[in-house]
Formats: C-alpha cells, sequence, structure tokens
C-alpha cells in the first residue's frame, strides 16, 4: 500500500489565491480514480525551501492525500505535470511513502 500526497499551492506567484474550481477538479478526479481522498484545506501549511543561498522562499499549501495498492508512475508522473500546468508551477511536489494498512 502507498500513501501519495499533493501538495498544491494556495497563490499563484502574483500573490492572488487560485480559483475554488482548480481544487475542485483536482478532488473529483481524485475520488472519481482510487474511491475517495483525504484534503487537508482548512488551515493551509507552510513550505519553507531554500535555494542556491537566497533566503528562503515559502508557499501556503493544501494538501491532498490518496492511498492505492499499486503505484503507477507514469500516471502519476502525467497527472504532476498537468497540475503543474494548472497551477503555473515550474515543479510540485507529488509524493509517496509505502504504508501499513492496520
Amino acid at each position: 500500500m502507498h500513501l501519495v500526497q499533493i501538495l498544491l499551492p494556495v497563490y499563484d506567484n502574483d500573490g492572488h489565491a487560485f480559483p475554488a474550481s482548480h481544487y475542485a477538479s483536482v478532488r473529483a478526479e481524485l475520488a472519481e480514480r482510487f474511491g475517495g481522498l483525504t484534503a487537508y484545506t482548512r488551515a493551509p501549511a507552510e513550505g519553507l525551501w531554500a535555494e542556491d543561498g537566497r533566503p528562503p522562499a515559502h508557499d501556503d499549501i493544501v494538501v491532498y492525500e490518496v492511498m492505492v495498492e499499486e503505484l503507477d508512475r507514469a500516471w502519476w508522473r502525467a497527472f504532476r505535470e498537468r497540475l503543474e500546468r494548472r497551477f503555473a508551477q515550474e515543479e510540485l511536489v507529488v509524493r509517496a511513502e509505502r504504508v501499513e494498512r492496520l
């Protein structure tokens, strides 16, 4: 079993909030394909990172999670690329880890 997490930005590069429809379509696609999801949207998480010695940058993010038996890497790569275009991001984090259902 794998837990896949999708980290999505709340704001674009100009500081404007993305429309709710962006998130609704992601939720709908994940729920349809995987039968459900968990969405952490009430209090956005904060992502921090530093590159090339510059001061840290940050994003407010929402996190969507799904659990899958098999990890279809090609599908997830294509899904991430679609999200990068939709959210106008150079790179979005989509990560997976093995989990054990108890």
